[in-house]
């Protein structure tokens, strides 16, 4: 799952997206609501976690902008305020959730991936495929039934191939997917941890490379 934090308290917005990325998302983060239509103007993003009081482009803007471009992105609007007025509005605006501060960090992931299922085509909650069975909000895989231990990316990689039902998913679209905007586009990071995924997951191997077009499961 790929997300936008936008945030212009900077610290809130460091600790969000480095709580995000230990649920094994990728994570991009802004300060200010011009900065994030630039970002959604090039990045596909699942779900945008959205501050509502931003600096240079209102949170409502963006909010609008995404609702006019018809975007499959899910938004997620972070407020200081609690009135029920402002959720209204907010959800009136065209976001799809609405969360106040202070909140719970559990609260904001598990409200992240309900938004990154309704922006997908509606799967389980748990993944099942040739002998793998993931399940996202527990962070568990299970190959054969047997207990699988994977670092965060190893985890986001094995849920797009999941996700994908059988599909070829290509390198470009593991790293669109998988890392954030830092990544470089031309690293093998994407080979080496297909390459580790397949040594975990063990024999017989069932991530299968398609010559000049990606992976499949």
């Amino acid at each position: 799952m790929r997300v936008l934090v936008v945030e212009d308290e900077q610290l809130l917005a460091e600790a969000v997206a480095t709580g995000l990325r230990r649920e094994a998302m990728a994570v991009d983060v802004v300060y200010d609501g011009e900065a994030a239509l630039q970002r959604i103007s090039v990045n596909d993003y699942d779900v945008v976690v959205l501050d509502r009081d931003l600096p240079l482009v209102h949170g409502d803007d963006v909010c609008r902008s995404i609702v006019e471009q018809s975007l499959a992105t899910r938004v997620i609007m972070l407020t200081a305020s609690g009135d029920i007025s402002d959720r209204v509005e907010g959800l009136e605006i065209g976001a799809d959730d609405y969360l106040p501060k202070p909140f719970a960090f559990s609260e904001l992931v598990a409200r992240v991936r309900a938004l990154g299922r309704r922006a997908t085509v509606p799967l389980p909650p748990v993944l099942e495929r040739a002998g793998i069975s993931l399940d996202p909000g527990r962070r568990e895989v299970l190959r054969d039934e047997k207990p699988v231990q994977l670092a965060p990316k190893e985890f986001a990689v094995l849920e797009v191939l999941m996700r994908a039902g059988g599909a070829v998913v290509s390198a470009e679209q593991l790293l669109e997917k998988a890392w954030d905007e830092h990544t470089d586009p031309f690293t093998n990071v994407v080979r080496v941890t297909v390459m580790t995924l397949r040594r975990k997951l063990g024999d017989p191997a069932v991530i299968v490379t398609v010559p000049g077009s990606g992976y499949r499961i």
